[in-house]
């Protein structure tokens, strides 16, 4: 049986009753902003990218923060890259020092001398396992600089998403890239959690926006899209701005449109910062 696509819906708020007191009771999403989704699967709790503050270096948070519920019973943390909007130090030390933290390899003794101590590395296609729950790093085209792709001296490592598996559901998170054919080895997954922009009034080199977003949906064949990276984080000032405001708006709904042009047969679920995303239940296997 196939999912029965639609082309797009807008999710409801966090229903409180699918986690009591930190007990996992099934798949879950919520989508916390940036790139920050609280992922519950095969009785993990796992954040990607955690951004938790009122304030990244420069950046202004434009929607509510999360409530420390939402991190209070992690699992484990999977760092993309080392950009100051992913490898959140405040963020990650309001989670805990001895949290287990994923980074890309390279990265792991600059976060260690900043005192946080369960850090494991993972180069693109390395596997670790928590619990029932296999992770997978996979490729990203994005700078994975800590100050950017113009630097070289500093701290750097490259940049990877993550391939979650469980025996009944897949997830992939892109953390920050650009569009690549090999994405098409990993589809067809169930989930996918895309970047569709950033914080800024321009994209540089290594993203996507909603259309090469969309063309990845197209080679990933996911079930349900959840489009992320937008809507959260912008220049002070410059929110204000008719553009700002838009961009903090409309490529979610660029990307879905997107996709329901392309005859994708995914179903695409726009989440605010702070919305619920339902998995698909597995499909009927023989």
């Amino acid at each position: 049986m196939r999912f029965s696509p639609l082309p797009v819906r807008h999710s409801g708020r966090f229903d409180a009753g699918t986690a009591i007191l930190g007990v996992v009771t099934g798949p879950n999403l919520r989508f916390l902003g940036h790139s920050t989704v609280r992922l519950e699967l095969a009785g993990q709790v796992v954040l990607t990218d955690p951004v938790l503050t009122t304030r990244v270096g420069g950046l202004t948070r434009v929607r509510p923060a999360p409530d420390p519920g939402d991190w209070r019973d992690v699992d484990l943390v999977l760092i993309s890259h080392l950009h100051g909007d992913h490898l959140h130090l405040p963020s990650l030390r309001l989670i805990g020092r001895d949290v287990r933290v994923v980074v890309p390899r390279g990265a792991g003794h600059w976060l260690e001398r900043r005192g946080f101590t369960h850090v494991e590395e993972l180069d693109v296609d390395g596997e670790l396992a928590s619990g029932e729950l296999h992770v997978r790093a996979t490729r990203a085209l994005h700078s994975g600089h800590r100050w950017g792709p113009r630097l070289t001296h500093g701290p750097q490592s490259e940049a990877m998403g993550y391939l979650l598996s469980t025996p009944e559901t897949s997830v992939y998170f892109a953390g920050d890239t650009d569009l690549y054919p090999e994405m098409a080895e990993l589809a067809p997954v169930d989930v996918a959690l895309l970047p569709v922009w950033g914080w800024g009034a321009n994209l540089g080199p290594g993203h996507l926006d909603p259309i090469r977003a969309s063309m990845a949906v197209g080679l990933l064949r996911p079930r349900v899209a959840v489009p992320v990276h937008w809507g959260t984080l912008a220049v002070p000032g410059l929110a204000r701005t008719s553009r700002m405001r838009r961009l903090l708006v409309d490529p979610p709904r660029e990307f879905a449109a997107g996709v329901l042009a392309a005859g994708h047969d995914t179903r695409v679920e726009i989440a605010e910062p702070g919305d619920s995303v339902s998995i698909p239940a597995p499909l009927d296997r023989p």
